[in-house]
């Protein structure tokens, strides 16, 4: 049974107008047919390989999380850090690990989940605007304390002294300054 309509339609591969003599054609020609087939089984097979690499990824993971005692550089894939920070947060005392051989240190997955748990919250430091006539300039803290650059330079970042730049002059508070040096 042929039918003698005649729809204008636009084909789903190339996006050309064609004339089709059935209201369910979705493609100009055979051609534009199996290139389609052809796109849609490639993009099928990307999306299975796409799954298989994300769970491989993913396994690794899984397994950590699944095991009770973790080497320093599993807790930083873990965590997604870097091993110096575990053994930063290990030395601090935040994260409690045993050194059980020389070159072995093991953490305990219950002391990581503690180390998220903490109720120590991060406040960031605010400091109020210096005024200047409380304040010297970083010239005149070394002639006065007799006290060289690099030597001051690490007094403020050992105590964490607020500094002010006011043109080419650096300033620091006279009080914070005083309590240090006497």
């Amino acid at each position: 049974m042929s039918s003698n309509i005649e729809i204008e339609r636009i084909c789903q591969h190339c996006n050309k107008d064609f004339i089709a003599k059935t209201t369910v054609t979705r493609y100009c020609s055979d051609d534009c047919a199996k290139r389609a087939y052809k796109a849609r089984k490639r993009a099928e097979k990307i999306g299975v390989s796409v799954a298989e690499i994300q769970q491989i990824r993913q396994k690794p993971i899984e397994d950590l999380k699944a095991r009770e005692f973790l080497t320093v550089m599993q807790v930083s894939k873990l965590i997604g850090c870097s091993k110096q920070n575990v053994y930063k947060l290990i030395n601090t005392g935040k994260l409690k690990a045993t050194n059980i051989l020389i070159k072995k240190t093991i953490v305990k997955r219950s002391e990581i989940d503690k180390l998220f748990e903490s109720k120590e919250k991060v406040k960031p430091t605010q400091f109020k605007p210096l005024e200047i006539a409380e304040c010297y300039t970083i010239s005149e803290v070394q002639e006065k304390f007799k006290v060289s650059q690099s030597a001051f330079q690490n007094i403020m970042k050992r105590n964490n002294i607020q500094k002010m730049q006011k043109g080419k002059f650096v300033y620091v508070p006279k009080v914070i300054i005083n309590d240090i040096f006497k």
